[in-house]
């Protein structure tokens, strides 16, 4: 069953950027994409557990701040080393100016 869990304002993200959002002593990846789209991914990279949302956002793309290893935020593919462990991703929905993310 679809547990659903309010993460933040549209407006708390601007485009093309990130923000960290913790629940239940887990941490995830918010997006905001350049066509106005939301993506969610795990908040730390799968390589030295970096806060990702440190990172540069460019192109659908998460720079991890550390070493450099890049992520596609939309599928959480790992795309540059030294990063090889894929990010998990989850669900969006917006409602009513909120972002939802489906854990």
């Amino acid at each position: 069953m679809a547990k659903w869990i309010d993460a933040c304002a549209t407006d708390d993200i601007d485009e093309e950027d990130v923000i960290r959002f913790d629940h239940e002593a887990r941490t995830f990846a918010i997006y905001r994409s350049p066509d106005d789209a939301f993506f969610c991914t795990d908040g730390l990279c799968t390589h030295e557990k970096v806060h990702l949302s440190d990172g540069l956002v460019m192109e659908h793309r998460i720079e991890c701040p550390k070493h450099n290893g890049v992520f596609d935020y939309r599928t959480g593919e790992a795309l540059r080393a030294p990063v090889c462990v894929n990010l998990k991703t989850y669900a969006t929905k917006v409602e009513d100016g909120r972002v939802y993310i489906e854990v």
